[in-house]
């Protein structure tokens, strides 16, 4: 398999996490973002949307949108199971990821930073502002799905990592780079603790991949 990938990507990093739980092998291959790469021949031939991640299995078959990557995986791949066996706890989990990945993350992409500061000209105060407005939001609101459900253990739902956490590790970084302190949502926080400290999740994490600037990488560790 090989995964196209950015450090900075959420998306990206939630299909490292999912392969790195499946134990599967994979090449991976970054494209630099900041200098619209996603936008050449190449890749584009990949991904004509454009956007990361994408998995090309080995028969060459392209698969895209990280949720739909991480439900390929789980049903294809063995080892740990992202989802729940029963339909409720799937529907629960279901949600919590989609939350993440399709409520909040789509606000906060660079193709709508870039809007914000090109388009509509907004400057830097005001474009932080929009980013940790919508991060505080959703981390409020995953909070609220967690706290005091009988579903919610050690992770977002029971003791093994599922997509909710793989979806939510990414938000958390993201949230604590806009400078928000988690301490205001303790579930979200101690999940994420949780989750951070697998191998298979730290190591994945952005700051630790080969295309990472050489000024922010670190070894992988726990969050």
């Amino acid at each position: 398999m090989k995964l196209y990938s950015f450090w900075r990507s959420l998306a990206s990093f939630r299909v490292r996490i999912a392969l790195n739980l499946k134990g599967v092998a994979y090449e991976l291959i970054t494209v630099d973002v900041d200098r619209q790469q996603h936008r050449e021949g190449a890749y584009a031939a990949v991904n004509p949307q454009m956007a990361l991640p994408s998995l090309v299995l080995d028969d060459g078959t392209v698969l895209t949108q990280s949720l739909a990557i991480l439900d390929y995986l789980d049903e294809a791949c063995p080892g740990p199971a992202l989802l729940p066996a029963d339909p409720k706890g799937r529907a629960r989990v279901r949600a919590l990821a989609a939350m993440i990945a399709c409520d909040a993350h789509p606000l906060t992409t660079p193709r709508v930073q870039r809007y914000l500061t090109e388009v509509l000209h907004l400057d830097d105060t005001a474009r932080a502002a929009w980013l940790r407005y919508w991060a505080a939001e959703m981390l409020g609101a995953v909070e609220a799905r967690l706290a005091g459900d009988g579903a919610t253990g050690r992770f977002a739902h029971g003791d093994a990592p599922t997509t909710a956490d793989i979806c939510l590790a990414g938000h958390a970084l993201f949230a604590r780079n806009q400078g928000l302190d988690l301490g205001g949502a303790p579930t979200v926080q101690r999940v994420v603790e949780a989750a951070m400290a697998l191998p298979a999740f730290a190591a994945t994490h952005p700051l630790a991949q080969p295309d990472t600037p050489e000024s922010l990488r670190r070894a992988p560790t726990s969050s």
